[in-house]
């Protein structure tokens, strides 16, 4: 599980992010990244699977589920360096039959990215 000081929560930072963000795309992952910070402070992410993708919330989860992994281990291996406040990743249709070694070099490419 994802720490908590690493959690975007609010629906207003959400729609911050959205509105003043940068966009980057890659293998079915797209990236939002909100304003650059000032402070020192991890940046905050949330990770977004819309139900346009598929209407069951298990398959929904489960994307959202292995993108948080994958996001978690590059925090645990020291591997994101980002100098953005919050960044959301949303996912698409593309990744409903993908497995984690795929969505993991997609959000290891996007975090690269920028």
């Amino acid at each position: 599980m994802l720490p908590k000081e690493y959690r975007l929560k609010k629906r207003s930072a959400f729609a911050a992010t959205y509105r003043t963000g940068q966009v980057f795309h890659k293998d079915g992952i797209t990236l939002f990244a909100g304003k650059r910070k000032e402070n020192d402070l991890p940046a905050k992410v949330g990770f977004v699977v819309s139900k346009k993708i598929h209407k069951r919330a298990v398959k929904r989860n489960r994307i959202k589920r292995l993108m948080r992994e994958s996001y978690r281990l590059l925090i645990k291996n020291g591997y994101t360096k980002t100098e953005y406040m919050s960044l959301i990743f949303v996912a698409s249709a593309k990744l409903l039959d993908k497995d984690f070694k795929y969505i993991n070099n997609s959000i290891k490419k996007l975090v690269d990215k920028i």
